[in-house]
């Protein structure tokens, strides 16, 4: 796909920018990582060439001096609070995270349950961390909090939390989820660090909004839309340009936060360091931009993608009406509508024509293909076959998976699994595909052009498996689907 985004310039100079915050608080910095630390998939779609692991690729510059701190709200444990992207509780994800910074080299040093009040659940948890030899330290709730400064910076408040230990130069504070207290983690541990004569900052890492890049510009509407379930919205920040005379985008919530957390800053450390929420950030992802006209069309196509993804939950849940009027208002603020891809509209002709469920997909040359259903493969695996076989080359007309592949699967479904459908799945369609490819040269080339996907925008007609979304997600397609099921039933698996 074209390159928006050179994502080597962009950790080099990420990497030199938190070296000098380091040195600006004499050594020792509390860095807070807003987002996704692995895995921003939100980032590599709407700046094109960054790579997901981009942050993790840049904090292993500088592994040695590096020690994580995960946060996890205890009221989350208690609640069984799931991360929507891979359907884990935090809880569970925590553990997942420590695996893998610990595989890369990372020191994880504890994890932190804040907001902790004896909870039985995060009781529970404490005790499988000690098990598993995680140190596990507390944080409390803290009466008056955010605006009862005084209480709050004093042995009352941060002062009853656990002091975490950290022996390294950069601690890096992490969670899975918002909400989990990253912030008043890094706030409590300056406090302690002060207390035992300690030198230290805070600085936040924060890739979205872009802090140099217009308020209007669309990569950063599309983090609104990334965001349109917490209700954020990008602003100007005053206090940046009362202070410099210079225009920079933040968000509400950092804005709001930041007479509050400047007075508890002063509090701890005599005087505060910056003199706005955007002076707290560590961001060169602008400088990084290298094609902005890329960034701004995969940016729009984000914001697109988010509205049916919207309209897609509340199908099926009948929640989130009002995130869907603020997608629809997010849409007109960036010029587009539901039609913005071809794809939409090539998936619901090709559907009207066959009167079956069907998908299309845009190719990284303009060219869009399309699949309907069929009697042994659903609208998801004939799509992935066209457009694996228009990459590679291969006419549309060739059967390129053999029956003796095929059918079996459909007997195992059907006279051994219990399924009433027969119609492959797209990872079953890979499967068979794959054992074609043992003794079909034809079929191997076409399993080579799987690479190509990625990056693709494909659009189906109804609300397809979970199954096939999950293949697609992991080959890297961008999934969109209209709000209907392909059957009018209550329940849908």
């Amino acid at each position: 796909m074209r390159q928006g985004f050179d994502n080597d310039k962009y950790i080099e100079l990420q990497a030199a920018n938190i070296r000098k915050r380091i040195a600006q608080f004499g050594g020792k910095l509390y860095l807070e990582f807003g987002g996704k630390l692995f895995d921003d998939h939100h980032a590599s779609r709407v700046l094109p060439g960054f790579e997901p692991d981009a942050k993790f690729r840049m904090l292993q510059s500088l592994v040695d001096d590096v020690e994580i701190v995960i946060a996890v709200n205890a009221n989350h444990i208690e609640k069984a609070k799931v991360r929507g992207d891979l359907g884990i509780t935090y809880d569970e994800d925590v553990l997942r995270l420590i695996d893998i910074f610990r595989s890369y080299g990372f020191l994880v040093g504890s994890v932190v349950l804040t907001q902790y009040a004896g909870q039985p659940a995060a009781d529970a948890y404490r005790q499988r961390l000690g098990q598993l030899g995680v140190t596990c330290r507390l944080h409390y709730p803290i009466a008056g909090y955010p605006h009862d400064i005084e209480r709050i910076v004093s042995d009352e408040g941060y002062g009853r939390n656990d002091y975490i230990e950290t022996s390294r130069p950069l601690v890096v504070v992490t969670a899975p989820g918002p909400g989990s207290g990253k912030l008043a983690t890094c706030l409590s541990q300056l406090y302690h660090e002060y207390k035992r004569g300690v030198q230290a900052g805070y600085a936040k890492y924060e890739t979205f909004p872009i802090w140099n890049l217009p308020l209007g510009h669309p990569v950063n509407i599309a983090y609104e839309a990334a965001t349109a379930d917490l209700d954020d919205a990008n602003i100007i920040d005053p206090f940046h340009l009362e202070a410099y005379g210079e225009t920079t985008v933040n968000y509400n919530r950092d804005v709001e936060a930041f007479p509050v957390l400047k007075a508890m800053m002063e509090t701890i450390m005599g005087k505060s360091p910056y003199a706005s929420p955007t002076d707290m950030g560590v961001n060169m992802a602008g400088y990084a931009i290298i094609d902005d006209e890329a960034c701004r069309e995969a940016s729009r196509m984000e914001i697109v993608r988010r509205y049916f993804t919207a309209c897609v939950n509340f199908k099926r849940t009948g929640e989130g009406e009002d995130q869907i009027e603020r997608l629809r208002s997010i849409m007109t603020k960036a010029g587009v509508d539901e039609n913005l891809s071809p794809a939409r509209k090539a998936a619901l002709d090709k559907e009207q024509a066959t009167g079956g469920p069907a998908g299309a997909m845009v190719l990284p040359g303009g060219r869009v293909v399309t699949g309907k259903t069929g009697e042994l493969l659903g609208a998801a695996s004939a799509l992935l076959m066209n457009v694996l076989k228009a990459v590679a080359g291969v006419d549309d007309a060739l059967s390129v998976i053999h029956d003796d592949a095929i059918e079996p699967i459909c007997r195992l479904k059907t006279e051994h699994l219990n399924s009433v459908n027969p119609r492959l799945h797209s990872d079953e369609t890979l499967i068979a595909l794959s054992i074609t490819s043992a003794s079909d040269p034809v079929a191997e080339r076409v399993i080579d052009g799987l690479e190509q996907l990625r990056g693709c925008d494909a659009f189906f007609s109804v609300i397809i498996s979970a199954t096939d979304e999950a293949l697609y997600r992991r080959l890297g397609i961008n999934v969109c689907c209209e709000p209907k099921y392909e059957q009018a039933s209550l329940y849908h698996k």
